[in-house]
């Protein structure tokens, strides 16, 4: 294990969000510092109307206190669309998206000559096979290759495979339309009304940001804090289903788990300590509230100072790229 240094002071409240474009999968579990500065978790829930989340998160942790808020979504923007777009700092261009000049940002391309910098997500539905291409994202980007359009925190790294291209919006991994969600839906109405909130790293560093009645986020990749916590499954096998999907190998990781919680002072609420033994129900439904306890388990372990936040010392990627939380850099200073 990494050692870290604990926050301090260390936030009321500690939330994941495993994010959608559909509401009923946008699944947050919760951990409230108590009295005796343990957390305690509850069992993930349902997000619910977004007008509400944020200012729920902020009721629970009170006026004089902070809340820590991790994503499982892109937070930041590919170097190099960045300097064809003309964007040099995300947090400043943040609040822009989806009006003037940038009015059709959200607005998924249906064709191929829609896509511009500033209309960058592509495509809007699949169509017949071969209708679209990663090719037509690419040149109406102005890009070169396919890898111009993932973050350095977006690709792999031993023991985990690369993260998915914002942009590119089909596949089960896109995360291109969940973004979208949570940057117009959430993050940029909570801006504009004045919310105080920070996003780490553009921002300032993790231990800078807290402050009462502060948000604080961040982004999180649930097969980043695999590795950080020792989550692992079945190897792929012909005709087996393997994998956070499958109740089964959930129910494997739940001795990891509980002994993490343990081990970081946790106390879980029955409900979710119930969820964790059982892999979280049957069938693949369980993947979202077992992605949202692991996502949570991860804060945590940052948040009490057992791993780094994983601030990377390069410039472009604090001011436009972003970064994952607890995933170490290894960029050049």
């Amino acid at each position: 294990m990494i050692p870290g240094r604990a926050l301090d002071p260390l936030p009321a409240v500690v939330a994941h969000a495993d994010w959608s474009i559909d509401p009923g999968k946008r699944w947050v579990a919760v951990a409230v510092l108590g009295a005796d500065r343990r957390y305690r978790a509850a069992a993930p829930r349902v997000v619910g109307p977004l007008p509400a989340f944020l200012d729920g998160l902020a009721t629970q942790a009170g006026p004089a206190d902070a809340v820590f808020l991790g994503f499982d979504l892109p937070l930041g923007l590919p170097a190099r669309y960045a300097a064809r777009a003309g964007i040099d700092d995300f947090r400043a261009v943040l609040p822009c998206l989806g009006a003037g000049r940038w009015r059709n940002f959200f607005e998924v391309a249906a064709l191929p000559g829609e896509v511009t910098p500033r209309r960058p997500f592509y495509p809007a539905r699949a169509g017949r096979r071969g209708a679209v291409a990663r090719r037509h994202l690419l040149d109406g980007l102005g890009l070169g290759s396919y890898d111009d359009l993932m973050r350095r925190c977006d690709r792999s790294t031993p023991g985990r495979r690369a993260a998915a291209a914002m942009f590119w919006t089909l596949g089960p991994q896109q995360v291109g339309k969940a973004a979208i969600s949570a940057w117009r839906d959430l993050l940029i109405p909570a801006l504009a009304a004045e919310c105080d909130l920070r996003i780490w790293p553009f921002d300032g560093p993790l231990q800078e940001l807290f402050a009462p009645g502060r948000i604080v986020v961040a982004e999180t990749y649930p097969g980043e804090i695999y590795g950080h916590l020792g989550v692992v499954f079945s190897r792929a096998r012909r005709g087996i289903k393997v994998g956070k999907r499958v109740q089964a190998d959930r129910a494997a990781n739940a001795a990891v788990l509980l002994d993490r919680a343990d081990g970081l002072g946790i106390r879980l609420e029955p409900a979710l300590r119930r969820a964790i033994e059982q892999g979280f129900g049957p069938g693949s439904a369980g993947e979202d509230p077992f992605d949202t306890t692991v996502g949570l388990l991860g804060m945590l372990n940052v948040a009490l100072g057992n791993r780094p936040a994983g601030e990377p010392p390069d410039t472009v990627v604090r001011t436009v790229e972003g970064w994952i939380l607890g995933q170490q850099s290894r960029l050049p200073n």
